[in-house]
């Protein structure tokens, strides 16, 4: 480091030292790691190592598991992701994702959280070109016609999808929205299946939306990402790339929120 690097020069080398062995503890095999191991890692001898490691073991950033002991991550830093990923600004967190996507796919990209199953879109970024799709934002949509809505919906039991479609009573938007709830399950069945839902103009006459859903680090859903197009300029074959796009998209977001998908009991 020299003092010429204007990121060194405020670097307390301790805490780098001590973030550096946090990663490879996280990096490494779930039964954790050895003091040699640190040792070898980090490029200090085991004394320093040990001083490094006893210092996050008294602050609970590291515990030690017996017999050995090998070091694995601690409650602490359960306990920070926990705050963090409940503060996380999803729209802010989101935004890159939507704007590459939307440049990827020349389409609207938009991002919805969850309102007890209902979808509310938060953000959205049209791509140069594209058609612009004047939905408002901070809108609770219908479940069960749009893409994101589908999305958040196969995420959840059927039971629970049940009682969401008996309070809103699955209204009609257009010729071809699902209005029945076995037809409703059969359709988040596939989206299942496939890992992300569509909207085959459902929610609008001629626009077709594909969607995936984003988890929290609870399992739960946290929302969608969606894309929507024109249905007369996207073949069948675009579509299964799009939605192979949308799902690689939402799990990136699911990646940053800390998040894991729950295993459903349907």
């Amino acid at each position: 480091m020299t003092d010429e690097d204007p990121v060194s020069r405020y670097t307390v080398r301790s805490v780098a030292k001590a973030f550096r062995l946090l990663s490879m503890v996280a990096e490494a095999p779930a039964e954790g790691v050895t003091l040699s191991e640190v040792s070898q890692h980090m490029g200090m001898s085991k004394s320093a190592a040990y001083g490094l490691v006893r210092t996050l073991l008294d602050a609970d950033y590291l515990y030690a598991r017996e017999p050995g002991p090998r070091y694995c991550l601690g409650t602490a830093l359960v306990w920070l992701g926990d705050i963090a990923s409940r503060r996380l600004p999803l729209r802010d967190i989101t935004a890159p994702i939507l704007a590459r996507l939307s440049q990827q796919t020349g389409l609207t990209i938009r991002v919805a959280r969850v309102d007890d199953g209902h979808p509310v879109f938060i953000n959205r970024v049209d791509a140069v070109g594209a058609v612009r799709f004047h939905t408002p934002l901070g809108v609770r949509e219908l479940p069960h016609t749009s893409a994101a809505g589908k999305a958040i919906l196969a995420a959840l039991p059927d039971a629970e999808i049940e009682r969401i479609a008996a309070d809103c009573g699955l209204p009609r938007r257009t010729r071809k929205t699902i209005t029945e709830v076995p037809a409703l399950l059969a359709d988040i069945t596939v989206a299942r299946r496939r890992g992300y839902a569509i909207d085959d103009e459902e929610d609008f006459e001629g626009v077709f939306c594909v969607a995936a859903a984003f988890f929290d680090h609870d399992g739960d859903c946290a929302g969608a990402l969606s894309a929507t197009g024109i249905k007369v300029d996207l073949p069948a074959w675009r579509i299964e790339e799009l939605g192979r796009m949308v799902r690689a998209g939402a799990d990136e977001v699911t990646g940053l929120l800390g998040g894991r998908p729950r295993d459903r009991e349907v």
